[in-house]
């Protein structure tokens, strides 16, 4: 084996040994976090960018993906207009909802009688 390839593979060795104990410790934060007493809404922000941070470190270096930064972005924001027109659409919509008439209905469906 060549020298520049096994010192190549000590160098990723190592930066996966420091992801892996940095997962460690967050994880331990995580389990610290449910002993301490908070309210809903601030343990769900702690405990959501835990998750984050760690699920970082995971698809970064253990998928590979620190390198797909170009694609990457490409990803999040094709998804983050998709979000968007997925909440526009609804909005756009809650008008059609108050302006609905009985003229407008079917007759197939049943009438409201009044005077009961």
């Amino acid at each position: 084996m060549e020298t520049g390839n096994i010192e190549e593979i000590r160098k990723h060795v190592k930066v996966y040994l420091i992801v892996f104990a940095a997962l460690g410790i967050l994880t331990l934060v995580t389990v610290g976090v449910g002993y301490i007493d908070l309210s809903i809404v601030p343990a769900v922000i702690l405990a959501l960018i835990v998750a984050s941070v760690k699920g970082t470190l995971v698809a970064s270096y253990f998928m590979h993906l620190i390198s797909e930064k170009k694609a990457i972005y490409g990803i999040l924001i094709f998804t983050a207009l998709c979000l968007i027109v997925m909440l526009v659409i609804p909005l756009l919509t809650v008008g059609d909802m108050f302006t609905l008439d009985r003229e407008s209905l079917p007759a197939s469906l049943p009438q409201e009688h009044s005077g009961h």
